[in-house]
């Protein structure tokens, strides 16, 4: 039996190299692998379901599955996982100093429904009190107005969202004070050249982060891994063998990271980083699986419902193949 042929849209991450460079094989598949930015990503997989498999938003997959619309099921790999309390930039002539402080503020977000922007709202509400409705949202392009937002929405009553005026990008907006503050996975381009009125809302977003992590457990996955549907209706091992060979690919990355005989990234100090990683959440930080991903799945899932993103409220069962719910053990 020949090979499946099969397309593979992933981001450039240590824990998809083995993979990409070959030293990890997938049972039965001959892969093409694309390289590629999560917008270009979530942009063809959701409008066009371009890819065989490929990262999804989260967000975005789980407003498709409840619609009964999604062209993709998932496994349970998580290529993208991160604190977001990096994720929150401010002006500093706003009086802004601590997350209270954002109500009745005009926040500006890419798209409203990113998954970054349902886990700082999440961590906002449950953290600070601060509520999606305490916030006027302005929606647009980072650094191109033409940006669209990919799902359509259906709010909850008292949730005002509007568009950037034509022509403006929410970094402009930022730059200029047209906006109080933005919500996003990226950081704009206004705080990156430095622009001296704005800074991140949190001072130490990583001592924040760990303080979180601490007291609620939750290490928010951003993207999870999609198969077309009738690929996986065809070949009902292939969703198996999908989560075997990433998990082989990502203790590969992490055993490569711990060798520090010759430092892996371009990066002083990762040996502390890994080590303070761990003393924080364990050996398999960044783990995959059903079962140890339960949780953190299901209070994402009750924020989305929550928030009026998903029609009804799914199961974190119902996002992933049911072949990929167990793994074998030896």
């Amino acid at each position: 039996m020949s090979k499946l042929e099969l397309s593979i849209a992933v981001g450039n991450y240590d824990r998809m190299r083995p993979l990409i460079d070959g030293d990890v094989q997938i049972d039965g598949v001959d892969p093409v692998f694309m390289l590629q930015d999560p917008e270009e990503i979530f942009f063809r997989a959701f409008r066009h379901a371009d890819y065989d498999i490929c990262e999804l938003s989260l967000s975005s997959y789980s407003v498709k599955t409840a619609a009964g619309t999604s062209p993709y099921i998932a496994v349970p790999v998580f290529p993208s996982r991160a604190f977001r309390h990096s994720s929150v930039y401010v002006r500093t002539d706003r009086g802004i100093n601590r997350p209270e402080d954002l109500k009745g503020k005009r926040i500006g977000v890419p798209e409203y429904q990113l998954t970054a922007n349902v886990w700082v709202r999440l961590m906002l509400e449950e953290s600070y009190g601060v509520k999606a409705s305490d916030i006027h949202w302005v929606r647009g392009g980072y650094e191109d107005p033409t940006r669209v937002e990919k799902i359509a929405l259906r709010l909850p009553e008292g949730v005002v969202l509007e568009n950037a005026p034509a022509g403006q990008t929410i970094s402009s907006l930022l730059a200029t004070g047209d906006v109080d503050g933005v919500i996003g996975p990226r950081a704009p381009s206004c705080f990156d050249r430095g622009h001296p009125q704005v800074k991140y809302l949190f001072e130490d977003p990583q001592k924040s982060a760990a303080q979180w992590y601490r007291q609620t457990k939750l290490f928010p996955i951003m993207h999870t891994l999609g198969i077309r549907n009738t690929l996986a209706d065809r070949h009902p091992w292939l969703p198996g063998a999908i989560v075997k060979a990433f998990e082989q690919s990502k203790k590969i990355a992490l055993a490569r990271l711990s060798d520090t005989s010759a430092t892996k990234v371009t990066l002083p100090f990762i040996e502390d980083q890994l080590r303070n990683a761990r003393r924080l959440m364990g050996a398999d930080f960044w783990s995959y699986g059903f079962a140890e991903n339960e949780a953190v799945i299901d209070r994402f899932l009750a924020q989305h419902y929550a928030e009026g993103l998903s029609s009804r409220r799914l199961q974190a069962s119902e996002l992933f193949h049911p072949a990929s719910l167990e793994s074998f053990r030896i």
